[in-house]
């Protein structure tokens, strides 16, 4: 359990309807306007819900990956992490369908494969990945700069 976990508050209908979230103890991003917009709309001022998704699993991603390297004697320099996730009209209701991170690696020491095999691990070690497996579509890019 985690002290002081974001929250969420929502008021009026879910469109147009007015929402707020607030992330962590840090409150680093205290008061953030949350919108339900699926991602074909236009974009707007407001975090959508796929966006906190993409930027927990790029986040969590980013930790593991650099645990494991560090572990194996490869101390990450660099990394760089983006998720991209769909979040797709299934039936009568809207899911989150794939979540796709793609890491850009400067780690001295290592080669292109060894890096590709450390980030397909760290996808599987990741506890968001861990959430979304099974229900959700992930894949892993990986290059090394």
């Amino acid at each position: 359990m985690v002290d002081g976990a974001p929250n969420a508050t929502r008021e009026g209908d879910p469109l147009p309807g007015q929402g707020v979230v607030t992330v962590g103890v840090t409150q680093l991003a205290e008061q953030l306007p949350a919108s339900w917009p699926v991602p074909t709309e236009p974009p707007t001022e407001q975090a959508r819900s796929a966006e906190v998704w993409a930027g927990a699993h790029a986040s969590c991603f980013s930790m593991a990956l650099s645990l494991a390297l560090a572990q194996a004697g490869s101390p990450v320099e660099r990394l760089d992490v983006s998720a991209t996730v769909t979040f797709d009209q299934v039936g009568d209701g809207h899911r989150l369908t794939k979540s796709a991170l793609t890491v850009r690696g400067k780690v001295p020491g290592i080669g292109s494969e060894a890096f590709r095999e450390a980030a397909e691990a760290a996808m599987d070690d990741c506890p968001i990945s861990q959430a979304l497996k099974g229900s959700v579509e992930l894949s892993i890019e990986a290059i090394l700069e």
